[in-house]
């Protein structure tokens, strides 16, 4: 996965140390449900021509805004060579932090992030910056799926439902996702991989409802590709024989 970089903002510092890349968690999207603590590193690359000391501080914040609510709760550094160390700071969320970030909707706080880190060298160089990197952060989302009959007679009509939600960090529960396009995929039996068969559009209460003709026994389920905010999910599968 490609590293989200950015350049440089609002830096000080002294000497000859830098910051060279800047990569979290392996490159991914960060997923905060409404529970369940999330922990994941961000590994910035650390030059300086007398060496590596560590990192000062890190911290990780809505982009252009001073206000967060991940806690940097410590980090190690690996030496690549005489002039340069990879430094992984360990950085901690606990979704009930949430709520409090914001007076208007926690849920805004979803989407694009920046880092900010204050790196040190060896001979007392040092660099601040406010913006060595940006990624996502992503409402965990939901999906359930149930098809019936079961089993079915080969031509007939299945009906596949299902139910789509995210994290509502307002309160801390899941709630329904309307208006989204979520795909309807089949595995025939025997066989290794799932093909879209339809697409359909959650509903109000994040009800999914669809009616296909089957023709073959398999598996059914739902694939939600995700928003800027809200990350992706697939169902498990529901598999169906044919009546006999």
């Amino acid at each position: 996965m490609v590293p989200l970089t950015a350049t440089r903002a609002h830096a000080e510092g002294r000497g000859d140390v830098q910051v060279v890349k800047t990569v979290v968690y392996g490159g991914g999207n960060v997923t905060v449900g409404t529970s369940k603590t999330v922990t994941f590193p961000i590994a910035i690359t650390v030059k300086d021509n007398s060496g590596v000391k560590g990192l000062a501080n890190v911290n990780t914040s809505k982009a252009y805004s001073v206000h967060g609510f991940f806690d940097w709760t410590g980090s190690s550094c690996v030496k690549k060579s005489s002039t340069t160390s990879v430094c992984t700071a360990t950085t901690t969320v606990d979704p009930a932090w949430i709520p409090d970030t914001s007076d208007t909707d926690a849920n805004t706080i979803a989407g694009f992030r920046q880092v900010d880190a204050h790196v040190r060298a060896n001979d007392g160089d040092y660099w601040i910056s406010d913006h060595i990197a940006e990624y996502k952060v992503k409402r965990a989302s939901k999906l359930t799926t149930d098809a019936s009959p079961e089993p079915v007679a080969k031509g007939a009509k299945l009906t596949a439902t299902g139910k789509l939600s995210r994290a509502n960090w307002e309160d801390l529960a899941h709630h329904g996702f309307a208006g989204q396009q979520v795909k309807l995929q089949f595995k025939k039996a025997g066989t290794a991989h799932y093909s879209t068969v339809k697409t359909v559009k959650s509903g109000t209460h994040r009800n999914l409802s669809t009616k296909v003709t089957v023709t073959a026994a398999g598996s059914w389920r739902w694939y939600f590709p995700g928003t800027t905010t809200t990350a992706r999910i697939v169902s498990a599968g529901d598999a169906v024989g044919l009546k006999k």
